[in-house]
């Protein structure tokens, strides 16, 4: 019995510290190993980078994480609760969002309705043909997370004539609705210009604290100065873990991801 309490616990006390945990995670696609034996923890609040060069395994680790691919070894919990057999959408539900690189947004829609979309299609009245009032709860959610995004003066505007940056805001604001607890973005800063990047780390930097994320990015600038921790991947596994100065100052990574001329 006093085994069972404490293993109860231990549970209880993982699910109020840690969004994420990845237990001997590796994912196999015939005899490509994508990625091999990845152990993992998220804290709640927690705002991790990932990098890595091409095939990595960035990609597939967020697909692992989202339901997207099911592991072919390992478990993977979400806030204390084991998901590795859920799918995606009760992922969701629990309070995990993703971003991807490839934008999937409305395209012939404004801004607003986007976002009052996305916000609709997690409250309680999702299915209603009926058209928003002005005291909408979701139409408010909506406003408030163009203004997180620093898109109200977008609001009218079709999704098509914003430009590549305010598209990527937008997916951002999309990623908030319906108070997510963990965020995945995929290469947010992809294609950005150096005042564009600027806006997104603001964004970032500017998120509740209660908002963990894991941000996959190959603009190592950005990425550590959002990050609070970072973790390196290589050929499908960890290569090294440690805070933004740790990373940025190691040798390893210098010379694997850098160059040796920045030794």
């Amino acid at each position: 019995m006093a085994g069972l309490q404490a293993s109860a616990l231990s549970k209880l006390q993982s699910a109020g510290r840690y969004a994420l945990e990845l237990e001997s995670v590796s994912c196999h696609f015939g005899a490509l190993v994508a990625m091999a034996d990845i152990n993992l923890t998220v804290e709640s609040g927690e705002r991790r980078a990932v990098l890595g060069s091409n095939g990595a395994g960035k990609t597939t680790l967020f697909n692992a994480i989202t339901g997207d691919f099911s592991p072919t070894a390992g478990r993977v919990r979400l806030f204390g609760e084991d998901v590795t057999d859920l799918p995606s959408h009760e992922r969701i539900r629990r309070g995990l969002r993703r971003t991807y690189q490839i934008s999937l947004l409305f395209h012939g829609l404004k801004v607003i309705d986007n976002v009052f979309l996305a916000c609709r299609g997690i409250s309680r009245g999702r299915f209603s043909l009926r058209r928003p009032v002005s005291d909408d709860s979701a139409m408010e959610s909506a406003e408030n997370l163009i203004e997180v995004v620093h898109l109200t003066d977008e609001r009218d505007r079709l999704v098509a004539n914003l430009s590549h940056g305010q598209q990527r805001q937008l997916e951002i604001a999309l990623a908030l609705a319906g108070a997510p607890r963990l965020i995945l973005f995929d290469e947010p800063a992809a294609g950005l210009s150096p005042t564009e990047r600027s806006v997104l780390v603001e964004i970032l930097q500017s998120m509740p604290e209660h908002i963990g994320y894991i941000i996959i990015e190959h603009d190592m600038d950005v990425a550590l100065q959002v990050a609070q921790s970072v973790t390196m991947m290589h050929n499908g596994r960890i290569f090294k873990e440690g805070n933004p100065e740790e990373i940025e100052n190691d040798v390893e990574v210098q010379q694997l991801y850098l160059g040796s001329g920045h030794v």
